[in-house]
C-alpha cells in the first residue's frame, strides 16, 4: 500500500510540476530558427507570425536564420535542442516532408525528431526566366530546351524550388542543368544577371521582380491561377497537363518531447496569428493562404506530404545526395 501511495504522490507531483511549467511558460525569450535565408518567404512569413505570437505570450520570439542544405542545418539544430519550448522551428515541406527522400542520410530522424505545433499556410511558386531567354511562354521554353538539351540552366535553393523544376522537366521530357544555391535571394540575383536561365520560386522572391520587369514569369505551379498575378497560366494550362502541382507550405515545430501543455499554448497563439487580418492582408499579394489547425492535423498533413514528395522526387528521378 505504501508503494502505491508513493507512486500516486509522485505522479501528482509530476503533474503539478508540468502544469506549473505550462502556466509560467514562457518566462524568458524564445528562439525560432528559420532554416532558410533572410528575405525568403519562410523568413518573411515566420517573422510576421512570431511577432503576433510574442505579443500574446508576453515574451519576445527572436528569429535566427540558419540556412543551408535545403533547410537541413537549421532543422538539425532544432532536433537537437532542449525540448522545453524555448527553441522552435519555422519548418516547410523541405525540412519536414521532402528531405528524407533527397538525402541519403539525415543527422536526425525526420519523422520523430519534431513535435508539430501548427500549420501556418502555403504559397505557390512562379516559374521564371531571365529576360534574355528567347521564350515568351512555357511551351516555347520546353521547345527551346528540347532543341538544346542540358544547355539551359536552372537555379534552386530549397526542395520546393528544385523539385518543382525537376518534375516539370520529367513531365515535359526536357533536360536542364541544375545550379544549386544557398539562398533564394542569391539565386534571384544571378537569374536577373543572366548567370542562370530559369528559377522556380515562391512569390515572395519572384513576384516583385516579375512586376518590375526584371525577369519574365511563365506560369504558376498551383492547380488554379493566383489572384496575385492572374495573367499567368498554371503549368497545366500552359502545357496541356493535368496533374502538375507543387506548392510550398509553412508550419511550426518544436523538438520532440516538448510538454503537451506548452505545445497547446503555442498552437493557440499560432492559430490566432494565422487568423489575424494584418497577416492575411500582408501576404495575400504573394498568394499566401493561411490554414489554422491542431498539432494532430499538422502531423497527419506531414505524413501525407512526405508520401507525396517522395513520389514526386522518385518520378523526377532525383538521386539522393
Amino acid at each position: 500500500m505504501k508503494t502505491i501511495h508513493l507512486a500516486t504522490l509522485l505522479t501528482a507531483a509530476l503533474l503539478a510540476t508540468a502544469t506549473a511549467h505550462a502556466q509560467s511558460y514562457p518566462s524568458k525569450p524564445i528562439k525560432a530558427i528559420v532554416p532558410f535565408a533572410a528575405g525568403s518567404a519562410t523568413d518573411q512569413i515566420g517573422r510576421a507570425f512570431v511577432q503576433k505570437m510574442s505579443e500574446q505570450l508576453g515574451q519576445p520570439i527572436i528569429i535566427e536564420n540558419k540556412a543551408g542544405v535545403n533547410g537541413m542545418l537549421g532543422a538539425d539544430a532544432v532536433a537537437k535542442a532542449a525540448p522545453d519550448g524555448y527553441t522552435l522551428m519555422v519548418g516547410t515541406n523541405s525540412t519536414n516532408a521532402a528531405l528524407k527522400s533527397l538525402m541519403k542520410k539525415l543527422p536526425y530522424d525526420q519523422d520523430t525528431a519534431f513535435a508539430p505545433i501548427g500549420y501556418m499556410g502555403s504559397v505557390p511558386l512562379i516559374i521564371t526566366v531571365n529576360n534574355d531567354v528567347p521564350a515568351k511562354n512555357l511551351k516555347e521554353l520546353v521547345a527551346l530546351a528540347k532543341a538544346k538539351p542540358t544547355q539551359l540552366t536552372f537555379a534552386s535553393a530549397s526542395t520546393s524550388q528544385r523539385v518543382s523544376t525537376e518534375v516539370l522537366m520529367s513531365m515535359s521530357g526536357i533536360q536542364m542543368t541544375h545550379v544549386p544555391y544557398k539562398s533564394g535571394p542569391a539565386a534571384m540575383t544571378d537569374l536577373i544577371g543572366g548567370q542562370v536561365n530559369l528559377f522556380s520560386a515562391d512569390f515572395a522572391v519572384t513576384l516583385p521582380q516579375v512586376k518590375a520587369g526584371k525577369i519574365r514569369g511563365l506560369a504558376v505551379t498551383s492547380m488554379q491561377r493566383s489572384k496575385a498575378i492572374p495573367e499567368l497560366p498554371t503549368v497545366n494550362e500552359a502545357l496541356g497537363l493535368k496533374d502538375y502541382e507543387l506548392i510550398a507550405y509553412f508550419a511550426m515545430f518544436a523538438p520532440a518531447g516538448t510538454p503537451a501543455d506548452v505545445i497547446a499554448k503555442l498552437n493557440k497563439v499560432l492559430n490566432a496569428a494565422a487568423n489575424d487580418k494584418d497577416i492575411q492582408e500582408k501576404f495575400a499579394a504573394i498568394g499566401f493562404e493561411t490554414a489554422p489547425g491542431t498539432p494532430e492535423a499538422l502531423a497527419q498533413r506531414n505524413k501525407a506530404e512526405t508520401v507525396k514528395w517522395a513520389k514526386a522526387i522518385r518520378d523526377a528521378k532525383i538521386e539522393a545526395e
